[in-house]
């Protein structure tokens, strides 16, 4: 049931990331990097309706990262950009090519490839400690950034690819904080115990920084110049993550290495291919459907469905 809540999880975040990305190319340019650019988009009942479906997603996701390794959750959530092409489709009038059609099936056998290598007995490793987080705190401040700072003196397609790497690597890390926090939970009744630690705390921040990240990404350039940084950096940092402060043990087998690297390759290539797609590049100029909103909408009633399932 939790493979099947994190296709559900993958749903949602992908219909928000096309509802809140076709409300971010309308604000003005001058909002880059600003925070009067959230205050303009807060006024767009589509980005709204957006960040809604992702909340919803993210608490699904949370559940999921909860409970398997992330070297399985994360690359199985990124197969929200399948979705986010699938509903770009009919809002963008843009047909679906061979192209895309690959990368959706390399990215699919990437998550597979992931899964199986964590799943099949073989010979394993630890190689961290939970010692490294503030290393991995401090990698990640920097290199983000590094990433908005160089995207803010370039303009266009790759100010949105260097700031959604750098949206790629915060959101990477909130995985990472929510297994800790999902983790440390273990029940309504550590609440109060939770709320005196530091991880729910750094949820909240790195949360809000990658929103804010991803939404200058958004304003910054189509769907398919900035949505593909940041689905394949995310999934690979919060894996390196998952091995080096959660201590998940490492196949060391030949057989599972090169799967896991097979997999890992496939996830990013499957991931540039379909987020290339022509309707993702389209979107932008489609008109506000209300399919969109339609679609949001029966999402969240799965969702509800999706937690009266795993309770």
């Amino acid at each position: 049931m939790v493979y099947v809540l994190g296709v559900l999880a993958a749903m949602l975040l992908g219909t928000g990331f096309v509802l809140q990305q076709g409300a971010a190319r309308q604000v003005p340019a001058a909002d880059f990097l600003r925070l009067r650019l959230v205050a303009d988009l807060m006024r767009k009942p589509r980005w709204l309706a957006g960040i809604a479906t992702m909340i919803l997603g993210q608490l699904l996701a949370a559940w999921v990262e909860g409970h398997i390794v992330l070297a399985v959750s994360a690359p199985l959530l990124a197969t929200n950009l399948l979705v986010a092409l699938s509903l770009a489709w009919p809002l963008s009038g843009q047909p679906i090519t061979a192209s895309e059609a690959v990368g959706a099936v390399v990215l699919l056998a990437g998550v597979i490839a992931l899964s199986v290598a964590q799943s099949v007995p073989a010979s394993r490793d630890v190689v961290g400690s939970p010692r490294y987080w503030p290393y991995c705190g401090a990698a990640v401040a920097v290199l983000a950034a590094g990433f908005a700072g160089a995207g803010w003196w370039r303009t266009g397609g790759l100010r949105a690819v260097l700031v959604g790497t750098g949206a790629g690597l915060v959101f990477g890390t909130q995985d990472a904080i929510t297994r800790l926090v999902v983790d440390a939970a273990g029940g309504i009744h550590q609440l109060a115990v939770l709320l005196t630690g530091w991880p729910v705390y750094a949820l909240v921040a790195v949360g809000a920084t990658g929103l804010w990240l991803m939404q200058n990404a958004f304003s910054a350039a189509p769907l398919h110049v900035c949505l593909p940084p940041m689905t394949a950096v995310e999934p690979v940092w919060a894996m390196v993550l998952g091995i080096v402060v959660f201590r998940e043990r490492v196949p060391v087998s030949p057989a599972m290495i090169a799967l896991q690297v097979a997999g890992l390759a496939a996830l990013v290539a499957g991931v540039v291919l379909v987020a290339r797609a022509p309707a993702l590049s389209a979107l932008h100029h489609a008109p506000h459907d209300k399919r969109a909103h339609l679609l949001a909408v029966s999402l969240a009633s799965l969702s509800l469905t999706g937690y009266g399932w795993r309770t």
